[in-house]
């Protein structure tokens, strides 16, 4: 697996299972209803932010993650991402690929530390994944995100030192 800078020509292979999980509305705090033109601009951020995907040894998209300063001014030194594998991919490592580079990433570019806003509690492969590479959960938000089957859950704060 190679993770790369992503470009505009990767967008029509991320688009299908960046619609297909955020209209799931399981995982991420984006509109449900959040359309092709508008889902681009809000994944490709400008630098210094950076967005990469994971490709396997044939040029298939596998996942992609988007890194960016969590806050800005006087708290611009801590920083955050989002990631998406494709679940026709999911079970092969990308995620932890994913999360791995991010962190490095960051270290790379001097951030102090890494802070994910809004980690669905129920999404308990994501949670286990961060603790694994040795993200902690710092607060919960109780009933922070409206689960379309589990009703009410809570939205995880999770953070690194780097």
């Amino acid at each position: 697996m190679l993770i790369r800078e992503a470009t505009s020509e990767d967008w029509p292979a991320i688009w299908p299972f960046f619609h297909a999980i955020v209209s799931a509305g399981e995982t991420l705090t984006y509109p449900l209803d959040l359309g092709e033109e508008d889902a681009e601009g809000w994944w490709f951020v400008a630098a210094p932010s950076r967005v990469v995907v994971a490709v396997d040894d044939d040029g298939t998209v596998l996942g992609t993650a988007k890194m960016n300063r969590n806050h800005m001014g006087n708290g611009s030194h801590i920083a955050s991402a989002t990631y998406m594998v494709d679940p026709a991919h999911s079970g092969r490592g990308v995620g932890r690929a994913l999360c791995e580079y991010s962190v490095d990433w960051a270290r790379g570019e001097g951030y102090r530390a890494m802070q994910f806003n809004a980690v669905v509690e129920s999404n308990t492969h994501a949670v286990k994944l961060y603790r694994s590479i040795g993200f902690d959960v710092i607060g919960t938000l109780p009933e922070g995100f409206n689960h379309p089957t589990q009703g009410y859950v809570g939205l995880h704060i999770m953070h690194k030192a780097l």
